[in-house]
Order: structure tokens, then C-alpha cells, then sequence
């Protein structure tokens, strides 16, 4: 099954909310699903190495996601959102190829089985 995992929160905003949707992208991937991560809005920070996790923090999301990515977990991060969002406006991505358009998103989109946000 394709299951594709659209984030937009900031990795590190005081919920659980990215860590949980990543928790669940590994296990689904882990089971055998073909998994996308597509990050957008404030989330591409998580594909950004100078986003460190805070010391209050358990897990550090970058890592965690660049793993999965290592791992064959397929990512693309909003190209128009590098400049415009997250705390680390304009820092490069860990990986200059995922770096992607509204046009690969909806490519995405349209070859799912299952869509779910975070």
C-alpha cells in the first residue's frame, strides 16, 4: 500500500504532534507499506540539520527522519516553503534532492492509497 504522510507542524512546537506522525510513517514502513513524507509549511524543519533538538526534548526528529530517509522512506520538502517557513528560513535542507514543487506533492497525491496529515 502507498501511504503518503503530509506534515505541517514545526518539528519542536511543545505537542507531540510530528513525533507521532513519524512514530507511526517508521511502523507503517516497517510492515511493508511503500511510505512518502512530504514536508511543508513550518515542518521543513525537520529536514534541516541545524534544527537541533531542545534539551527538554526526548528525541530528536531530525535524526529520526533522516534515518527513516536512509532507510528507503521516500521525502520531499517544499521547495517555495525553504524561504518562507519554519524557525531556519532559507537554511539548506539535509539533502538537496528532496527539495520539490506543489506539482510533486500532487503526483503524490493522486497515486496514494492513504493520505494522512500531521
Amino acid at each position: 500500500m502507498k501511504i503518503l504522510f503530509i506534515f505541517n507542524h514545526e518539528p519542536y512546537d511543545g505537542s507531540d504532534v510530528a513525533w507521532n506522525g513519524l512514530r507511526l510513517a517508521k511502523k507503517l514502513f516497517k510492515n511493508g507499506n511503500e511510505v512518502r513524507v512530504f514536508l511543508m509549511n513550518d515542518s521543513v524543519d525537520l529536514a534541516r540539520e541545524c534544527c537541533k533538538k531542545p534539551e527538554n526534548y526526548d528525541n530528536d526528529l531530525v535524526k529520526m527522519l533522516k534515518d527513516m530517509y536512509n532507510n528507503g522512506v521516500e521525502l520531499k520538502v517544499c521547495g517555495t516553503c525553504q524561504a518562507r517557513c519554519g524557525f531556519f528560513k532559507n537554511e539548506p535542507y539535509f539533502n538537496d534532492t528532496i527539495k520539490a514543487t506543489m506539482a510533486d506533492l500532487a503526483s503524490w497525491v493522486e497515486d496514494s492509497n492513504k493520505i494522512l496529515t500531521f
